[in-house]
């Protein structure tokens, strides 16, 4: 089943030439790796697709539905329910304990607060136990593991990872691939990663690769 279709997507910034996209398809249980040089436009292919940037030009479906076609808060919660992301600094609200962290990503998808479906991620990552420890009380692999908790705690169709092995040692590299592409597949999503980290290769054979900027 495609969970991820790209077609003639192109996107400018003021002042910039067009990036142009290769039209793409992702399945679901699919592992991607996007890859490029700097300023070909990774950050910016999963900001568009995760609706985070307004579409100008060309298409991106995510489970069946378009990425344009949501607006305000409705739109904004079916991306919810269908995207998961890992961001490279994984953003974790400080003040809110782990657990809580996984309940609000619920809500902002539109669903109740469900604490053992919340629970039951963690614990499938090995952090059960630091529920109600708050971020800066972990270390930095704990951090990552809950980060990937709330991602996949609404059973999205498609999980966004951007640069996750950023700054990471080797182990914590292998570790870090390790739970993203296995908690993605024992899931049954997609998991499209953006990164500049060849060690990436060794995992993800499936590359796709974006150019350096094109004048239109």
């Amino acid at each position: 089943m495609t969970v991820l279709a790209i077609s003639k997507l192109r996107y400018t910034y003021p002042g910039r030439p067009p990036i142009a996209f290769p039209d793409y398809v992702l399945g679901a249980g699919e592992v991607a790796a996007l890859v490029g040089p700097s300023g070909s436009g990774k950050s910016t292919l999963l900001m568009l697709i995760a609706g985070l940037l307004k579409i100008q030009s060309g298409q991106v479906e995510v489970d069946g539905k378009s990425v344009s076609a949501g607006a305000g808060s409705a739109g904004d919660r079916q991306r919810s329910k269908s995207i998961g992301m890992v961001l490279q600094s994984f953003q974790l609200l400080p003040r809110l304990t782990i657990l809580e962290n996984l309940t609000v990503a619920q809500f902002l998808a539109g669903r109740p607060a469900d604490r053992p479906a919340a629970l039951r991620a963690l614990d499938a990552l090995g952090i059960a136990e630091l529920a109600h420890e708050v971020p800066y009380r972990l270390s930095r692999g704990q951090v990552q593991r809950a980060s990937i908790a709330r991602a996949v705690v609404n059973r999205p169709a498609l999980i966004l990872a951007d640069e996750p092995t950023s700054s990471l040692d080797d182990a914590a590299a292998d570790s870090a691939l390790d739970l993203l592409i296995g908690e993605s597949r024992r899931r049954g999503a997609a998991l499209l990663i953006a990164t500049h980290d060849s060690r990436v290769k060794r995992y993800v054979p499936n590359i796709v690769a974006l150019a350096a900027q094109v004048q239109a």
